[in-house]
């Protein structure tokens, strides 16, 4: 048989399922990408070509980013140190093995340990994986010390406690009291600390569940190894990303929440950074060094301040394509509630521009200030749009000629006062 044949073959026997849950979806996907690893003659363009397909099944597509990623790994030729950090709040489910009591369970840390030592065999990269307990209140911590020790690379995972982070009166976590005044943010912090003190060169931040495959870990490295960029950042929404999402958490208003996130937050998204949110983002270590030297905020909204705060230090900062799968089951922002999530981005987006001291719509952060003040005021407007925002493209969103910040106050004015007004 042809390695053209042998491809055509791969390519029509892949799966157009891949279940986040199951054992089998998993160990099916690196087989896969052994598989096309072996074709010697096959070349990285041509496998590109038949991810981009639109009939391409989605294990292919998953592969070939595996490929790409090993690709990439294998052209590092100086030993390099990546510590990779998550934070766990409320992941006593997805730590563990699917069952039928634990229908959502992703066995999430073992999944990263496998991927991470799948990437990174016979290469110059090492790794070491920081998960950290952001308060969880139902044993995350335990579960995950249990699994880490239980591993036969137990010497590279370091389970952590924010709560062991927040007694210090200096440094990053000075500003935290409690657990309870981090909302991710200071675990993520937490772990890039120890990471630190561990003299890792990298770090990388993705999230606890299995949403992520680390087998890309190349893909992301590539711009540090080769051009050092020091901050490169995932995103979902470039055309050559896989992204799959297993549910649409909002209604129409999400265009209003962007156009406000995106007006205020111009420095960012001007620059071509669209995803702000991916739990995929790369720092070197001087990086992190000056992001963690002041961090304004603690909570979900951490992202934005850590990507302003690397264009106040004018740091060199890239974004790359990546696969994607939602792990949408036990997500924080559907346990918390979608607004909830919306409120924090938003008020955090304004805190980390005023604390950073870059160029931001003060207009739009008054208006944020004045009718963003809880979830109930979000919620009264997900499900509605504004006539200027109607037929407006995800690319104009942001823009102050769509939609003024003085138009889009009278109609988040007239949308409050309209329940009022019909119980008059």
């Amino acid at each position: 048989m042809t390695p053209r044949e042998d491809l055509e073959q791969l390519y029509r026997a892949a799966s157009n399922q891949f279940d986040l849950t199951e054992a089998s979806h998993q160990d099916a996907l690196l087989e896969l990408a052994e598989s096309l690893l072996a074709l010697q003659r096959t070349s990285p363009e041509q496998l590109i070509l038949l991810s981009q397909k639109e009939d391409c099944p989605l294990l292919f597509k998953l592969a070939v980013k595996l490929v790409l990623s090993r690709q990439a790994i294998n052209q590092i030729k100086q030993p390099i140190t990546v510590g990779v950090v998550f934070a766990m709040w409320g992941e006593h489910h997805r730590l563990l093995n699917k069952s039928t009591t634990n229908p959502n369970g992703e066995n999430s840390l073992l999944n990263k340990v496998q991927q991470l030592q799948w990437i990174c065999q016979q290469s110059q990269v090492d790794w070491r994986l920081y998960p950290v307990d952001d308060g969880c209140p139902h044993a995350s911590y335990v579960i995950a010390k249990r699994i880490a020790e239980q591993s036969e690379h137990s010497a590279k995972i370091q389970v952590l406690k924010l709560s062991d982070g927040i007694t210090y009166d200096s440094g990053p976590l000075a500003k935290l009291q409690h657990v309870d005044d981090s909302k991710k943010g200071g675990a993520i912090i937490y772990g890039c600390m120890q990471a630190l003190e561990d003299n890792v060169d990298a770090v990388l931040y993705t999230d606890a569940d299995n949403s992520v495959h680390m087998g890309q870990l190349g893909l992301i490295l590539q711009p540090f190894t080769e051009q050092y960029v020091q901050v490169v950042l995932g995103n979902r929404k470039h055309p050559m990303s896989v992204l799959v999402k297993q549910e649409q958490r909002w209604g129409v208003g999400i265009k209003t929440l962007r156009h406000m996130q995106r007006m205020v937050g111009s420095s960012i998204f001007s620059k071509g950074i669209h995803d702000t949110q991916a739990a995929y983002k790369l720092f070197s270590r001087e990086a992190l060094f000056c992001i963690l030297a002041n961090p304004s905020v603690f909570d979900f909204s951490f992202d934005t301040d850590w990507i302003l705060a690397a264009m106040q230090h004018n740091l060199k900062i890239a974004t790359i394509p990546f696969a994607f799968i939602d792990s949408a089951a036990e997500s924080a922002s559907i346990t918390q509630g979608p607004m909830s999530t919306w409120l924090t981005l938003l008020q955090g987006l304004v805190t980390a521009l005023r604390a950073r001291n870059i160029h931001y719509s003060k207009e739009m952060a008054h208006l944020i200030d004045e009718h963003v003040r809880s979830a109930a005021d979000l919620e009264l407007i997900i499900d509605k749009l504004p006539d200027e925002l109607i037929h407006a493209k995800d690319c104009e969103l942001g823009s102050e000629a769509l939609m003024t910040p003085k138009a889009l106050s009278a109609w988040l004015t007239s949308v409050k006062l309209a329940p009022i007004e019909s119980s008059l």
